[in-house]
């Protein structure tokens, strides 16, 4: 028998909202945060967050960010 090899699992997370701002990254009203998801890779993760920044687009201080969990949960993982 052979054991598959799982790839190893990247997870991203995609949120944004109103920054008070657009020269920094504060944003207005955390309670007001949306949370898109979090995400297996980069590109699914990326596609979320580029289906909402475009959805935003017309409002300047709207942000969308993706995170790298999988680097903050092992910091000392080689990247």
């Amino acid at each position: 028998m052979t054991d598959a090899v799982q790839p190893k699992q990247l997870l991203h997370l995609v949120f944004g909202g109103e920054l008070e701002d657009v020269s920094g990254v504060k944003f207005s009203d955390l309670s007001k945060l949306d949370i898109v998801g979090v995400f297996p890779d980069y590109e699914s993760a990326r596609a979320a967050w580029k289906a909402k920044a475009q959805a935003t687009v017309d409002d300047a201080h709207m942000r969308y960010f993706v995170v790298h969990l999988h680097r903050l949960l092992e910091p000392d993982a080689p990247k």
